[in-house]
């Protein structure tokens, strides 16, 4: 099986948003993030539940549990075989706030 290729959103600046959201995380949720990040590498962007879920929009999110529940938006390029994670955040609610689902439209957006 081929693996796809990971790559991760940068801002017209040249911020790494997702990147630097991943290293701020404890070393426990790093790690976590770095499996399932591989997961993802591994099986391609359908990975399912529990690890991933189809948010709608070409957009997915990779599920981090654990003491600090983190999601990372991500979206698929069939025809590269490329995964880009394009935005992080800390889950502080039992719904996935609005605002931060916004952030990742926009982000596909800009592109595609």
């Amino acid at each position: 099986m081929n693996n796809w290729t990971i790559s991760f959103y940068t801002n017209g600046r040249g911020d790494e948003l997702v990147q630097d959201f991943i290293r701020n995380q404890d070393e426990q949720t790093q790690s976590k993030i770095t499996r399932n990040i591989d997961l993802v590498s591994k099986y391609g962007p359908n990975l399912g539940m529990p690890n991933s879920r189809y948010m709608g929009n070409g957009i997915y999110e990779l599920r981090v549990r654990g003491n600090n529940e983190v999601r990372i938006f991500y979206i698929s390029i069939i025809m590269n075989r490329e995964v880009m994670f394009i935005h992080g955040f800390k889950k502080r609610t039992q719904k996935t706030p609005t605002k931060e689902l916004k952030i990742a439209i926009n982000r596909k957006k800009e592109l595609t």
